[in-house]
């Protein structure tokens, strides 16, 4: 039994092991194996006094592990960084929409941009928010609206004529309005805008999921 025990935990360590290297093997020519960027990680150690506050600010001065996404390419400039990240905070905890409609207004800017990397993170964080799957469904797969409630259906509509038409309609907006506010509609609107720049710094750099994440979005 002792003997079956070891080659099992053997086989699974090379399972692991050559998993691992494939998953290198199968990055892009371009692509950082610890950033999965095109960017170096970012040292807290090389930054300036000012560029420390800043990670300290966003990642945590007692993190051990490397901060990927928008957050890690981010500290390529510290200023803005900081900005984007009290926008965010603001956005995700204190403003006039729940975190409902923040999970899906970030989907749907996410969608827009066929963004992988940050779909993987707010698809699950939609439901823990209690956005229901048949919603995200109407999101991923670019479904009609009909059978939403009004919420949802204005929130989707407001980002999808911003998005791909670069013009909201007179009615959408009225209707958004009434149901949110003129301060809620806003911040939906910053919503879609801060996942947009999210989706345009991780496409330049060419984000890749690490290991952990697997792809939610249909594949092209």
């Amino acid at each position: 039994m002792k003997t079956k025990f070891w080659g099992t935990t053997l086989v699974a360590a090379l399972t692991l092991t050559l998993s691992a290297q494939q998953e290198k093997r199968t990055l892009p020519p371009d692509i950082i194996p610890d950033s999965m960027s095109r960017l170096p990680l970012v040292k807290r150690a090389d930054m300036d006094d000012n560029g420390k506050r800043v990670y300290d600010l966003i990642s945590g001065p007692n993190r051990t592990s490397p901060l990927l996404g928008p957050g890690g390419v981010s500290f390529y400039s510290p200023k803005p960084a900081e900005y984007i990240h009290l926008l965010n905070e603001y956005l995700r905890r204190e403003s006039q929409i729940s975190g409902r409609y923040f999970e899906l207004s970030a989907l749907v800017a996410a969608r827009e941009f066929d963004q992988q990397y940050e779909w993987s993170g707010h698809e699950p964080a939609a439901l823990r928010a209690g956005l229901e799957q048949n919603v995200i469904d109407v999101v991923k797969y670019n479904k009609e609206l009909t059978g939403l409630n009004e919420k949802d259906r204005a929130v989707i509509q407001m980002g999808r004529e911003v998005f791909r038409q670069h013009h909201v309609s007179p009615a959408v907006f009225a209707k958004t309005v009434e149901l949110f506010g003129r301060q809620g509609t806003m911040e939906i609107v910053e919503t879609l805008g801060d996942y947009a720049l999210a989706a345009v710094m991780l496409t330049a750099v060419d984000h890749q999921l690490p290991a952990d994440r697997k792809p939610l979005l249909p594949v092209k």
